[in-house]
Parts: structure tokens; C-alpha cells; sequence
């Protein structure tokens, strides 16, 4: 007659309140000693908790999302009669949809209960396990993918909380084999790779200090920042334009401007020969398809353009710029900006974009690394002209001098299309008449 006894969690260190991450058995399962019943998962290790004897599995006593410390149920087991056979694979139990686990195979008992499976460690640039060791995946999974010789980082997941199951290698692995190309390894916004912490310093202790909290639009615009720039593999070209008799020609036509009520800024003319450039370099008014296998070209022209508000730059967007002239573009220009900073943007007037501009003209700088805004594939940078000696004709002139920072998305653009660009660019600006065309 079968014995009925409560497996329990063991003695698993200084781990408490750790969550159940996967179920690996399910009731009416056959197991044996040492085979793993469930995996947990903390801040900083991931363990299977084994079966201490064979059995069968009557009732689970524990569900996917549990918090469980020493001495916390897992299930009932019927103690087996007769030698135990391996259970066959189990359908996971879980809140979320249904995902297909891969139980760990039956091994030797160990001296301790409990095999830790992850163990926080130095990441290295040598070290093989530094993209792996930031993926979530079950001990049975990782040792799946390491047989086929699959790198984790750059599979994605679709378990809970972004998990990667056994079919999720499978499906990369049949990607790879139709040629398409491998995910890049990415962070989600706010996420903590396996890095060393965080330094925690106590900044009183060395003087005085102030608390100020981050602004909303701060708070939300570092997690997005953080994600491309992780996510996006960014190249920066470098050029510059000579802008003289462009500054000559807006000073000239500043007071039309002024009478109507706004500024013929510099930006509005590097609006429309952006639009120019992208008109002759489609590919830079694109973006990638959600599977990184299709270019999608746009064939209309939204520009968005970095506003500095008092708490913090968002970037509002000029939709058809390539249809309106650069008075219209000043005018506009002038309303978008005034209504960020009085906070009166409505959200959809910072989506749609198609490229980006960021301006530092008016502040200072020669040169700098704007961080594309996804989905984009580029933005351009500018920082503030300066009258330099250039060699022309035979000698030395003074002209102005306008600083650009193409930064763009290299699995898009490489860096001859890159330097075409900032070339075309700088030859349109240095050209009224093609600017105003």
C-alpha cells in the first residue's frame, strides 16, 4: 500500500520568498529520486528543487508565481511500490498561456539537496557564459540550447515574464536554418544586466547634498533612451557645411518672419534639406520590421525635432514637411516649441516620425553622438557654426562652418551611405537654391 508524504522545500541557504518559475511535474506523474518537481528563481540564482524519494505525484501543493522558503509545501507524493520509471515530460502548470518545458533528466543523488544552477559571477569579455548568463531560462532549457549551440542572449522569449522555453530555441534554430537572421541581445527599459551592482554610496558622508526628484518626462525618456542605445548598434559620421551665404540669406528674410509673428531660425532650413537628403537616400527614412527581415520605406516625410524644456527634451514631430516651405517650417516650428515648454503637446504630436533632428546650435559644441529614436533608423546632430579660415580658390576665406553628427542604425546603413548622406547634406545646405527647392 502507497504511502502518501508532503514534499517540502529543503534547506536552500539564505534564499527566501524565492518565486516558482516552472512546474516540471504534474499530478499522476511517475518520478523518481533526485528528479527536479519545480525551478525557482531569485534575484540571483536559478535552482531546480529535486524529489527526495520516488513516487507519484497526487496532488501539487504549489503553483507557477508562488513565493516559497524552507519548509514550504510542493506537492503530495505516493511513495512507489516498485522501481520508479522516468515521468514523461510534463505540460507545464502556469498562470500565463501555456508554454512546453523540458524536465531535467534523472541524475546521481548529490551530497546537498538542492543543485544551485546560476551563481552571479564576473562578467568578462572572454567569458563564453556572459550573454547566457543574462537570460531567463530553466537549467533544462540552457542545457538544451548549450547541446545545439545556441547563444540565449539572442533568443526571445515567450513564457512568462519573457522566459525562454524549449520551443523558443527550437524556433530560432529553424530561423537560423531558413537564413534569417538572429535577434541582437537587448535589454528591456530598466532592466539590470548581469553587471556588477550599482555602487551604493551614502554622498552625505563626504558633504553636503540635495535630493531632487527626476521630472516625469525624465523618468520616461531614460528607460526609452536606455533601449536603443542597447538595442540599436549606432554609428556616428561626422561632417560639417558651409552655411555663409545660407546665414546671409536668412538675415536677409529674418524681418518677413518677425512681422509674421515667429523666427526664420537656422532649423527650419535644416528640416527642408533633410527632407532633400531623404528623398535621395530613401533607406534613411525607413525602419525594420518587428522580425528584423523587411526594410519598411516610408514615403512620407515626418520630422521630429528636439525641443530643451525645462524638464527635460521631448521631441515633437512635423508631419508632410516635404509639402510646406521653410516659412511654414519656422512657423511651425515656433508653435510646437512654445507649446512643449508650456507642456500643452498632446501625445500625438511626438509620434509618426520617420527621422529626427536634435539641435545644440543655439547652446555650444562642436561635435556629438545623438541616440537614434526607434523605430528611425537615423538623427541628425547639430552643433553650433562657427566662422573658421577655409582654403578655396587658392586661399584662405572665412566661412561659416555648421557641425553634423549623422548617427544611424548600422544593421541598415553602412558607413559609405552614411558618409553620402552627411555629403549630399552638407552640399544642399551650402546651396540656397537646392535647399529651397
Amino acid at each position: 500500500m502507497a504511502t502518501t508524504t508532503e514534499i517540502s522545500v529543503p534547506d536552500i541557504g539564505d534564499f527566501k520568498d524565492v518565486a516558482v518559475i516552472e512546474i516540471l511535474v504534474k499530478p499522476g506523474d511517475l518520478v523518481q529520486a533526485e528528479q527536479s518537481l519545480i525551478t525557482v528563481e531569485s534575484d540571483k540564482a536559478t535552482m531546480e528543487i529535486p524529489s527526495p524519494s520516488a513516487g507519484v505525484v497526487k496532488q501539487l501543493r504549489v503553483k507557477t508565481g508562488d513565493k516559497v522558503s524552507k519548509g514550504s509545501p510542493i506537492l503530495l507524493l505516493d511513495a512507489s511500490p516498485g522501481p520508479a520509471q522516468p515521468a514523461k515530460p510534463a505540460e507545464p502548470v502556469v498562470s500565463a498561456p501555456a508554454v512546453t518545458p523540458v524536465p531535467a533528466p534523472a541524475k546521481p543523488a548529490p551530497a546537498a539537496p538542492v543543485v544551485p544552477i546560476s551563481r552571479p559571477e564576473p562578467v568578462s569579455r572572454e567569458s563564453p557564459r556572459a550573454a547566457d548568463s543574462v537570460s531567463h531560462a530553466s537549467p533544462s532549457v540552457r542545457k538544451f540550447a548549450r547541446e545545439l549551440g545556441v547563444d540565449l542572449a539572442r533568443v526571445k522569449g515567450s513564457g512568462p515574464k519573457g522566459r525562454i522555453t524549449q520551443t523558443d530555441v527550437q524556433e530560432f534554430v529553424k530561423g537560423v536554418m531558413r537564413g534569417a537572421p538572429a535577434a541582437p541581445a537587448t535589454a528591456k527599459a530598466g532592466l539590470v544586466l548581469d553587471l556588477p551592482e550599482w555602487p551604493q554610496v551614502d554622498f552625505a558622508k563626504f558633504g553636503p547634498v540635495e535630493a531632487k526628484p527626476l521630472s516625469r518626462i525624465r523618468k520616461l525618456s531614460g528607460g526609452f533612451l536606455h533601449r536603443n542605445w542597447v538595442s540599436i548598434p549606432h554609428v556616428t559620421q561626422h561632417d560639417e557645411a558651409d552655411i555663409t551665404e545660407l546665414e546671409a540669406f536668412r538675415k536677409e528674410n529674418a524681418q518677413v518672419a518677425e512681422k509674421g509673428g515667429f523666427k526664420l531660425t537656422m532649423l527650419a532650413f535644416l528640416v527642408k534639406a533633410s527632407v532633400n537628403a531623404l528623398k535621395q537616400f530613401p533607406e534613411f527614412n525607413s525602419s525594420l520590421d518587428k522580425a528584423g527581415e523587411n526594410l519598411v520605406i516610408k514615403k512620407y516625410y515626418h520630422i521630429g525635432v528636439a525641443v530643451d524644456t525645462p524638464d527635460g527634451l521631448v521631441v515633437p514631430v512635423i508631419r508632410d514637411a516635404d509639402r510646406k516651405g521653410v516659412f511654414d517650417l519656422a512657423k511651425e516650428l515656433a508653435e510646437i516649441s512654445k507649446a512643449a515648454r508650456e507642456k500643452k503637446l498632446k501625445p500625438d504630436a511626438m509620434r509618426g516620425g520617420t527621422f529626427s533632428i536634435s539641435s545644440l546650435g543655439g547652446i555650444g559644441g562642436t561635435a556629438f553622438t545623438p541616440i537614434i529614436n526607434a523605430p528611425e533608423v537615423a538623427i541628425l546632430g547639430v552643433a553650433r557654426s562657427q566662422m573658421r579660415p577655409v582654403y578655396k580658390d587658392g586661399a584662405f576665406v572665412p566661412r561659416l562652418m555648421l557641425p553634423l553628427s549623422l548617427a544611424y542604425d548600422h544593421r541598415v546603413i553602412d558607413g559609405a551611405a552614411g558618409a553620402r548622406f552627411t555629403s549630399y547634406l552638407a552640399s544642399v545646405l551650402s546651396d540656397i537654391r537646392r535647399t529651397l527647392l
